[in-house]
């Protein structure tokens, strides 16, 4: 299975990104797919998931500001990153578990590679 993320890049606070992961090598629906993100001296956190039922959870972080979808024809997963601010500078990894894989890094599986997103002020 490989993971690859792209769409970060540098945009001011209260710009918008949107981030796309791209999935192949295996049956892309019956994972849970994560975003995780980690700034420098930090550990990395999760952002947002989705099941592969469609449950959506966030972090409280980013509620009401980021939107995570997935479109399971393209095999890809989607992070909308709206109103953006300089705390949310990180690289943004995307992931994919199965039913166990909630909050935590080491429950996915697979990673891709990462992508920066710089947010200036």
């Amino acid at each position: 299975v490989q993971l690859q993320a792209s769409g970060g890049g540098l945009v001011q606070a209260g710009g918008s990104l949107r981030l796309s992961c791209a999935v192949s090598g295996s049956i892309f629906s019956t994972y849970i797919m994560g975003w995780f993100r980690q700034a420098p001296g930090k550990q990395r956190e999760l952002v947002a998931r989705i099941t592969s039922g469609g449950i959506i959870n966030y972090a409280d972080s980013v509620k009401g500001r980021f939107t995570i979808s997935r479109d399971n024809a393209k095999n890809t997963v989607y992070l909308q990153m709206n109103s953006l601010k300089p705390e949310d500078t990180a690289v943004y990894f995307c992931a994919a578990g199965g039913s166990y894989s909630y909050t935590l890094p080491p429950q996915y599986l697979y990673w891709g590679q990462g992508t920066l997103v710089t947010v200036s002020s």
